[in-house]
C-alpha cells in the first residue's frame, strides 16, 4: 500500500506538471510587470532579481509525506490506512517565485507593491531561529476557480536569498537536515548576513531622496 501511495503521488505530480508550468510562467510574468517601475528607478548600487522554480518531484513527495503524517510521528513512511491524506494539491509551493532585493529600503517598496496586486494571498513570513520575520512569503492561487495548484512568492533580502540557495542544497537535501549543530550554524549565518546587509544599507545614499 505504501508503494501504491508513492506511485500515485508521482503520477499525480507529472499529470499536474503542465499546469504548474503555466502557473509559474504567469506568476513570474506578473511579478516582473508589477515591479518594472521599481526596476527602472534603481540606483547603480541597488538590485532587484526575480527567480522562479518548480518543486522537484521527489522533494514534493517528501513534503507531502511529512505534512500528511503531522501529529502521528510517522515521518518517513506513508500511513496505508489514510491514503487520502496524501496529495500534491496539498502543497502550497509547487510553483515558486523569489524576488531578491537590495538594499532593505527597496524591500519594503517591492513588498508593498506586490501585496497590492495579490490581495487575497495568505501572508506566511519566513522566520529565523528567534521567530523573527526575515523575509516576506505569500501563498495563493492565480485562478482559484480554474486551477487547484497553489503557488508562493517571496520577497527576500538579497544576501539571505543567495545564501539559502546554497544552504538548501547542502543541508535539506542531505543527511545534515536533522543536524542540530547545522541548525545552530545556520541561525548564526542568517543573523550575520542580516546584520551585514543592514550595515551596508546604512552607509549607502539615502533612498528616501527622490529617484533620478
Amino acid at each position: 500500500m505504501e508503494r501504491a501511495i508513492l506511485d500515485r503521488l508521482r503520477d499525480e505530480y507529472f499529470d499536474l506538471l503542465p499546469v504548474i508550468r503555466r502557473v509559474l510562467n504567469r506568476l513570474e510574468t506578473e511579478i516582473r510587470f508589477h515591479t518594472l517601475a521599481i526596476q527602472q528607478r534603481l540606483k547603480p548600487h541597488e538590485q532587484l532579481i526575480v527567480k522562479s522554480r518548480i518543486k522537484e518531484c521527489e522533494s514534493a513527495v517528501d513534503t507531502v509525506r511529512r505534512k500528511g503524517n503531522q501529529g502521528r510521528g510517522e515521518g518517513k513512511v506513508f500511513d496505508p490506512e489514510r491514503p487520502e491524506d496524501y496529495s500534491m494539491l496539498n502543497l502550497p509551493d509547487l510553483a515558486g517565485v523569489r524576488v531578491l532585493v537590495f538594499p532593505d529600503s527597496r524591500l519594503f517598496e517591492v513588498d508593498q507593491t506586490l501585496r497590492g496586486h495579490f490581495l487575497d494571498w495568505r501572508y506566511d513570513p519566513v522566520k529565523n531561529a528567534e521567530n523573527i520575520p526575515i523575509a516576506h512569503k505569500y501563498i495563493g492561487k492565480l485562478d482559484p476557480g480554474r486551477t487547484q495548484v497553489s503557488a508562493e512568492y517571496q520577497v527576500v533580502p538579497m544576501l539571505l536569498g543567495l545564501y539559502w540557495e546554497v544552504e538548501h542544497a547542502a543541508r535539506y537535501k542531505s543527511v545534515l537536515k536533522q543536524s542540530q549543530r547545522m541548525s545552530d550554524l545556520n541561525a548564526k549565518v542568517e543573523n550575520a548576513l542580516s546584520d551585514f546587509e543592514a550595515g551596508i544599507a546604512s552607509l549607502l545614499p539615502d533612498n528616501s531622496q527622490s529617484d533620478s
